[in-house]
């Protein structure tokens, strides 16, 4: 059995759309103004995003990005870097991986 739908309180609905749909590929499926978003991935995968005002997830909660490449990873990471995101350069734990906080209040791990 697949888990194929998660949702996620975010403080921002719109920042953390973008971000997704920006540094992950998913789309944007639908949205109720800003208070609500539903993307889906290339394997039909929902991702729901609902307004919080107070978003506070446990230190270690976090979402992950598989990528098929270490390169897919560092590109990754170099174009978050570039856009002006702190991001550590990836390091071999668990794979190759890195972690980054996310527009919303919450964490990303992208890793292969």
């Amino acid at each position: 059995m697949k888990l194929n739908h998660l949702n996620l309180t975010v403080n921002d609905v719109k920042a953390a759309r973008e971000f997704l749909e920006k540094y992950f590929g998913l789309q944007t499926v639908g949205t109720r103004g800003n208070a609500f978003a539903a993307l889906s991935d290339d394997t039909g995968s929902v991702l729901t995003l609902m307004h919080g005002a107070q978003v506070s997830y446990p230190k270690t909660f976090h979402i992950g990005f598989m990528q098929e490449s270490e390169e897919k990873v560092n590109e990754i990471n170099q174009l978050l870097k570039e856009d002006g995101f702190a991001v550590e350069p990836p390091q071999r734990s668990h794979g190759w991986t890195f972690y980054v906080e996310a527009p919303g209040g919450f964490t990303v791990e992208v890793l292969c």
